[in-house]
């Protein structure tokens, strides 16, 4: 039988897509596109999150 690897958990929030690029509608003096990146705050920016066992295994 194969064996199966265990699978990272991605984020529910972001659904590992973790970070975005938001256009804030002005241009550069070249022309593109004025942009800001913002990570999700529940997974920084990793897509990944921890399982809630090891989270709560410091308390």
């Amino acid at each position: 039988m194969p064996q199966h690897a265990p699978t990272a958990r991605i984020c529910r929030d972001c659904d590992g897509f973790a970070t975005v690029a938001i256009t804030t509608g002005t241009r550069h003096p070249d022309g593109t596109r004025a942009t800001l990146r913002v990570a999700c705050p529940t997974c920084r920016g990793t897509g990944y999150t921890t399982p809630v066992a090891v989270a709560r295994a410091g308390r």
